[in-house]
């Protein structure tokens, strides 16, 4: 079971990015009740991914790349700057998620355009990062 949460993450995060461009979308169409669902849906999916990753890596430990060369390179790049965004995703989320909820509108929008580029790019290199290890 524990093995297959590499797997399961990485589908969280691509459906976390699905969710953020859906919300988007949603807003940017007027339709402020459909965004708040899929935001909300966003943010539960990315605690889920939260807790299987602390879960995984709590019963295995760190997984390294085995690549050499050129493409290790690329590799500790994305993860480098992966995880650096993702220790900032939970508090810039919710941040941005209490200010919309609390109809502190402008204020939600100011953040919330910093909160999507950064969430949206953590979610797809989370993808990239579990392919690069597991796959390749």
């Amino acid at each position: 079971m524990i093995d297959s949460l590499p797997g399961l993450n990485a589908c969280l995060n691509a459906l976390s990015a699905v969710l953020l461009i859906m919300g988007y979308r949603f807003i940017r169409s007027g339709n402020r009740e459909a965004h708040r669902k899929t935001m909300l849906t966003a943010f539960g999916v990315s605690v889920v991914f939260l807790i299987s990753y602390l879960v995984f890596h709590a019963a295995r430990g760190a997984v390294y790349f085995q690549g050499t060369g050129l493409i290790r390179a690329v590799y500790l790049t994305i993860l480098g700057t992966h995880t650096v965004l993702a220790a900032a995703v939970p508090v810039l989320a919710i941040i941005t998620l209490r200010r919309g909820l609390k109809g502190m509108n402008a204020k939600h929008k100011k953040i919330a355009r910093w909160t999507l580029p950064i969430w949206m790019y953590v979610s797809v290199t989370g993808v990239v990062v579990y392919w690069m290890l597991y796959q390749m």
